[in-house]
C-alpha cells in the first residue's frame, strides 16, 4: 500500500499548480527570471493532464511488480461502514469548510491572486467561527513555510540581481552548445541533471532554492521556451520527491 500511495500521488499530484507549496515557490523564481506563466493554475492543469492519466497506471504496475500478501479484505467495507457511522453526519462547519475551500480554488482558476484567495477563504473561515485564531497560531508549518520561504526567494532574486544565476547559466549553456546539442536534447539533459541530483539534497524546499534559478537560466540561453522549461522543472520538483521516500 506504501508504495502505489508514495509514487503513484506524486505523479498524479503533479498536475496541479497548487499540489503542493513548492510548485508556487518554483512559479515565483520563475518570474524572478521573466517568465511568466499565464493563469497558472489552468496552464498547469492542461500541460500535466495527459502524463498524469498515464501516471494513473503506476498502482497497476506497482501491484504487478510487489503484489500484496494479503488480496482479499472482505471485512473492510463493514468495518468502513462502522467508522462512518460512528462519525456521524457531516456537520454545518464541514459544509463550510468544503464551500470555502471550492470558493479559493475557483477564484485561483479564474485568475485571482493565489495569495488573495486564500486570505480571502481564511477570512471566512474565521468570520464564521470555524476557525479561531489559536487554529492558525497552532499551524507551525504554515509559519515556518512563510518565513523561510520569503528568505528563499529573497536570495534567489538576489542571486539573479547580481548577475550569479545568469553567469552560470551562459557557462553551461557554452558548454551545452559545444556539444552541438539542440535545444529539446538540452531540455532532456537539464531536466535529468535537475530530477537525479536530488539524491544530493535532504529536502526538496532546499533542492529547489539552490538549483531552480540557475537551471531555468541555463535552459533559457540554450534556447528553451520559458514557460515549456519552467513547467518541466515544476514538474519534475513534485516527481523527484517520490526516489527518495
Amino acid at each position: 500500500m506504501l508504495l502505489p500511495l508514495a509514487q503513484g500521488g506524486k505523479c498524479f499530484r503533479g498536475k496541479e499548480c497548487i499540489s503542493t507549496r513548492l510548485k508556487i515557490y518554483c512559479l515565483k523564481l520563475a518570474e524572478e527570471l521573466g517568465v511568466i506563466v499565464p493563469n497558472p493554475w489552468v496552464t498547469c492543469f492542461k500541460a500535466a493532464s495527459l502524463p498524469a492519466i498515464v501516471c494513473l497506471l503506476m498502482p497497476l504496475i506497482l501491484y504487478k511488480l510487489y503484489p500484496p500478501e494479503i488480496k482479499d479484505t472482505p471485512e473492510a467495507p463493514a468495518l468502513a461502514a462502522k467508522k462512518l457511522e460512528s462519525m456521524g453526519l457531516v456537520i454545518k462547519n464541514e459544509w463550510i469548510m468544503v464551500g470555502t475551500m471550492l470558493l479559493a480554488v475557483s477564484l485561483w482558476i479564474f485568475g485571482i491572486a493565489s495569495a488573495v484567495a486564500a486570505m480571502i477563504g481564511l477570512s471566512i473561515l474565521l468570520l464564521l467561527g470555524v476557525l479561531d485564531w489559536n487554529n492558525c497560531w497552532n499551524e507551525k508549518s504554515a509559519w515556518d513555510t512563510l518565513a523561510w520561504f520569503a528568505i528563499l526567494v529573497g536570495m534567489a532574486s538576489q542571486l539573479t540581481n547580481l548577475g550569479y544565476v545568469s553567469w552560470m547559466s551562459d557557462c553551461v549553456a557554452n558548454n551545452l552548445r559545444s556539444f552541438s546539442l539542440s535545444w529539446p536534447a538540452s531540455v532532456a539533459v537539464l531536466q535529468a541533471a535537475y530530477f537525479f541530483i536530488h539524491y544530493l539534497f535532504a529536502s526538496q524546499t532546499g533542492h529547489v532554492g539552490a538549483l531552480y534559478s540557475a537551471v531555468l537560466a541555463m535552459h533559457k540561453a540554450g534556447g528553451v521556451p520559458g514557460i515549456l522549461a519552467a513547467l518541466a522543472l515544476g514538474y519534475n520538483t513534485n516527481l523527484f520527491g517520490a526516489i527518495t521516500l
